[in-house]
C-alpha cells in the first residue's frame, strides 16, 4: 500500500488483522483457550514481568481479542485499547486505575440509567464518590472540582435524550483541573465522533451496541488517548509510582504514551477478572466491518422518523439533534456531520401511560432494553431503565415519565413509519 493514511472504512475492515500465519484463514480466527505455552522459562519470566509483550492467559489478553482493541484504537485515533466484557466493566476498570477510597470523579448528569446507578451506588462500595455537573452549563464542571477530583466523565451524545455534549467545552475544564476527560463514545461510534480529536484521554466503548450493531454479544472497550501525562502532581501513583508486583517497574516512564491501557490490562483486568470471550470479540469485530455502512443508514432513517414525529398530534416534542431547530443542533453539526445518531426520545402528550401502551403496541420495533442494534428498538426509560431513579433525576437525565426512547435500525423507513402510524393511533 502506499503512504497514505488507510480511511476509516478501510480501518473498519483491516486495522489490527493479518492473514492467520499458520493456516492463512483470512478471517481472524476464534482462539477458543485459557492458556497459551512459553517458548520456555526466560520467556515465561519476561512476559510476567512485563519485560516481553505476548499472551500468558486469556483473562489478560488473547490474540482475537487483541485484533479488536487495535482496531478500535485505530478507529478512535488512540494508542492502544483493552476489551472488556461489557461496557459496565469497562466504567469499573478505568476509574478502578484512577481512583483511591475518598477520590472523587465529576460525572454529567445526562447518562445512560445504568450509569447513574453504577455510580451512584456501587461505586460507593470503593470509596469512590461521583460530583454531577450539567452538560448545558460548562461552568457546573468548574465549579464541582475539588482537591479530590481525579476524572471528569461525559457521554459524546448522551443516552437516552441523544444531546450532544459539547466535549471541547468540557476537556478545557478538565486540563485546567489537571484531570483526564473520560468520554463514553457508545452512541456516537467513531465514525460520527472522535472524542481524542476534541480533548478526550480516555475513550469508552459499550461494544455491545454499535460497534458491535446486530445484538448478539456484549463487550466494552477503553481506548487510551495517549495524551495524558499520568507522572504530573503525583494524583494518579498507580501510574507513577513503582508498582511492587512487577519488581518497582513504574508503568508510566516504563510504557509512555499507552501506559494506562497497560495499567488497565496488567492490574485491574488481572485483579478484577471481567474478560471478554474470544468469541464475542470475533462477532463484534465481524459488526465493526460494516459499521461505516450501518451508521449511515441508521442516521439517515432517524432523521427521516424524527421529522415525521415533530409533526404528529400525539408527539409534544421530538428531543433529536438532527433537527434543524434542536437545541443541539449547532453541536451537532459541529461535532457529528455526518449525523446526529440514531438514538432519540420522544415526549408524548399523554404522560406516562401514553408511553406504556406506546411501546405495547409497536409491532416492528423490538421493545427492549438496548440500543444500537440492526433492528429498530424502543423502550419507555421511566418504567425500565432509569426506573431506580426518582422523578427528579429522572427528569434531569432525559428520563421524564413522558418519555420514549427509540433507537432506529436499518429497516426501510417507510415500514418504521408505518409501525409507528398504527401504534400512535
Amino acid at each position: 500500500m502506499t503512504d497514505r493514511s488507510p480511511g476509516f472504512s478501510t480501518l473498519a475492515i483491516h486495522a489490527g488483522a493479518q492473514p492467520d500465519p499458520t493456516t492463512g484463514a483470512r478471517a481472524t480466527p476464534i482462539y477458543q483457550t485459557t492458556s497459551f505455552v512459553f517458548n520456555d522459562a526466560d520467556h515465561a519470566a519476561s512476559l510476567f514481568g512485563l519485560q516481553a509483550f505476548g499472551n500468558i492467559y486469556t483473562r489478560i489478553g488473547n490474540p482475537t481479542n487483541a485484533v479488536l482493541e487495535e482496531r478500535v484504537a485505530a478507529l478512535e485515533g488512540g494508542t492502544a485499547a483493552l476489551a472488556v466484557a461489557s461496557g459496565h466493566a469497562a466504567q469499573v476498570v478505568a476509574l478502578q486505575t484512577l481512583l483511591k477510597p475518598g477520590d472523587e470523579f465529576i460525572a454529567a448528569r445526562k447518562l445512560y440509567g445504568g450509569s447513574i446507578n453504577q455510580f451512584s451506588h456501587s461505586f460507593k462500595s470503593f470509596g469512590w464518590n461521583v460530583v454531577w455537573a450539567d452538560t448545558d452549563d460548562v461552568a457546573s464542571f468548574e465549579r464541582a472540582v475539588t482537591p479530590h477530583t481525579k476524572a471528569i466523565f461525559i457521554e459524546s451524545i448522551a443516552n437516552p435524550g441523544g444531546t450532544v455534549t459539547d466535549i471541547e467545552a468540557i476537556a478545557a475544564v478538565a486540563r485546567r483541573a489537571g484531570v483526564p476527560l473520560i468520554v463514553d463514545n457508545t452512541l456516537a461510534s467513531p465514525y460520527l465522533i472522535r472524542p481524542i480529536d476534541h480533548g478526550a484521554d480516555i475513550v469508552l466503548h459499550s461494544l455491545t451496541k454499535f460497534l458491535s450493531g446486530h445484538g448478539n454479544s456484549i463487550g466494552g472497550i477503553i481506548v487510551d488517548a495517549g495524551t495524558f501525562d499520568w507522572s504530573k502532581d503525583g494524583k494518579y501513583p498507580i501510574l507513577s509510582e513503582p508498582r511492587p508486583e512487577y519488581h518497582g517497574i513504574r508503568i508510566q516512564e516504563t510504557f509512555g504514551n499507552f501506559a494506562f491501557a497497560i495499567a488497565c490490562r496488567v492490574l485491574a483486568l488481572r485483579d478484577l477478572g471481567p474478560a471478554l470471550s474470544p468469541f464475542n470479540a470475533f462477532m463484534i469485530l465481524t459488526g465493526i466491518e460494516t459499521l461505516p455502512l450501518r451508521m449511515q443508514k441508521h442516521c439517515d432513517n432517524a432523521k427521516a422518523i424524527a421529522e415525521y414525529l415533530a409533526a404528529h398530534p400525539a408527539v409534544a416534542a421530538v428531543n433529536y439533534a438532527g433537527l434543524a431547530g434542536d437545541k443541539y443542533n449547532n453541536l451537532a453539526r459541529k461535532y457529528c456531520p455526518k449525523g446526529a445518531g440514531a438514538v432519540f426520545t420522544i415526549s408524548l402528550k399523554g404522560g406516562y401511560d401514553a408511553g406504556v401502551k406506546l411501546v405495547s403496541k409497536l409491532q416492528l420495533f423490538s421493545h427492549l432494553a438496548n440500543v444500537g442494534d440492526t433492528r429498530s428498538l424502543v423502550i419507555h426509560p421511566a418504567s425500565t431503565t432509569h426506573s431506580q431513579l426518582d422523578d427528579a433525576q429522572k427528569t434531569k437525565s432525559g428520563a421524564g415519565p413522558d418519555i420514549v426512547r427509540l433507537s432506529i435500525g436499518i429497516e426501510d423507513k417507510e415500514d418504521l413509519i408505518a409501525d409507528l402510524e398504527q401504534a400512535l393511533a
